[in-house]
């Protein structure tokens, strides 16, 4: 998979005389001791981290631990001290600020908890505010601002001022606007935390919504524990200006890398937390290789389920992608056919399941299942099956770890 954001030692120091926090810190003083004694603020302490394309990563702390500090240095509206931001293979750190501005503007789209919109401007201008600022021409800036106010649910309140508007609203005027100069990478800063549960949880659902169609690769700040769990592929765990653990939600509630990110994570229900790509199991499953020799594939298929007597089997390419599922009665129909074709032996409604479903309607969708249900990830990549039995088992083990 490949990298979007790349960060190698990054360190931000407000103050004086960074270089001498740097060499304190180098010395191994920590935060508290270079405050107490020069004034200065450890922001940001050598963060190392990657952000692959087309995620959502998280960046999660308690107040001060340096989350935001750190988004506003990945688009430079807070100067680096040291270190470097690789965004799509440009250092945004060594950038003149020509060269900056020209970044934000057609790879890069910020998204405050603030709204910030602009209270003298409708809504279609604010949304179409950054591509006026890139001098884009009228009337294809409103056309553009018109498409993404209609993917945010906004396009009748285009005429309306910022004013008019309710919270949760006049915050989809600020993700439109974001997504108005189509960003590669968008960088949202606690974007949903000033709205009510129920605005941040349709803010949510939308802003996943929207990742499933355009698939882009967002950094995205937030302190609410729900919040990064629903929405995040990795989370990165900061405290005291340090990145502390990195790693998917079932990784980090599952292994804590210390004492602090343990704390941090205790009582938490780890059930209400597991996603389908947690509880998908591999063994057990019978897979058959597509080798293009379709009588050859339904025989084969036909002898591996009477082998492991099992009354469904996954069928998937080369890559390890699902192509569908198949029954003993469903190959013998398309072995019987003419002419032979292993697509005849799919099952017409299999119920694949995305890799990010969470547990709730997992369970809703396995108990109605006559078969297990396979797994699948963004690019249909097979990760496992899930069946009533795998769902037992792993809510089992769930209840003996946290006894």
């Amino acid at each position: 998979m490949a990298e979007k954001v790349i960060v190698n030692h990054l360190y931000k120091i407000y103050g004086q005389d960074p270089a001498m926090a740097m060499a304190m810190l180098a010395s191994g003083m920590g935060k508290e001791d270079i405050f107490r004694k020069t004034g200065m603020t450890v922001g940001v302490r050598d963060a190392n981290f990657h952000v692959n394309e087309g995620e959502i990563f998280v960046l999660m702390g308690l107040s001060g631990s340096g989350k935001s500090t750190l988004i506003r240095l990945l688009n430079r509206l807070v100067e680096p001290t040291h270190g470097k931001i690789l965004v799509g293979g440009h250092d945004v750190a060594a950038l003149d600020k020509q060269a900056l501005i020209a970044l934000r503007r057609k790879d890069m789209a910020m998204v405050f908890q603030s709204f910030a919109l602009l209270p003298h401007l409708s809504v279609l201008r604010n949304a179409a505010f950054g591509l006026e600022v890139a001098g884009v021409g009228r009337k294809a800036r409103e056309m553009r601002a018109m498409e993404v106010l209609d993917q945010v649910g906004l396009a009748s309140f285009a005429q309306q001022m910022p004013c008019e508007l309710s919270g949760g609203m006049q915050q989809r005027v600020g993700l439109a606007r974001a997504l108005a100069v189509d960003p590669s990478l968008m960088l949202m800063d606690e974007a949903f935390s000033a709205l009510d549960p129920l605005k941040r949880h349709e803010m949510q659902k939308l802003l996943l919504q929207l990742q499933k169609e355009q698939q882009r690769t967002i950094v995205f700040v937030s302190h609410d524990l729900e919040e990064a769990f629903h929405i995040g592929n990795r989370i990165a765990i900061m405290e005291g200006g340090r990145i502390v653990q990195i790693g998917t939600p079932d990784e980090i509630l599952r292994h804590p890398s210390d004492e602090y990110v343990r704390a941090f994570f205790k009582g938490v229900d780890v059930k209400k937390y597991l996603l389908a790509r947690d509880v998908a199991r591999r063994e057990g499953a019978v897979l058959v290789n597509a080798s293009g020799q379709a009588h050859t594939d339904l025989r084969r298929a036909v002898a591996q389920l009477q082998d492991a007597q099992r009354n469904c089997a996954f069928v998937v390419d080369a890559d390890g992608r699902w192509l569908g599922t198949v029954s003993p009665d469903s190959l013998q129909r398309a072995l019987a056919a003419d002419p032979c074709r292993l697509e005849a032996a799919f099952l017409a409604d299999p119920g694949v399941v995305p890799a990010s479903l969470a547990l709730p309607e997992l369970v809703a969708r396995v108990v109605k299942a006559p078969f297990p249900l396979p797994v699948v990830d963004s690019d249909n990549t097979y990760l496992g099956a899930v069946s009533p039995a795998i769902l037992l088992e792993r809510m089992a083990q769930e209840e003996v770890g946290h006894e």
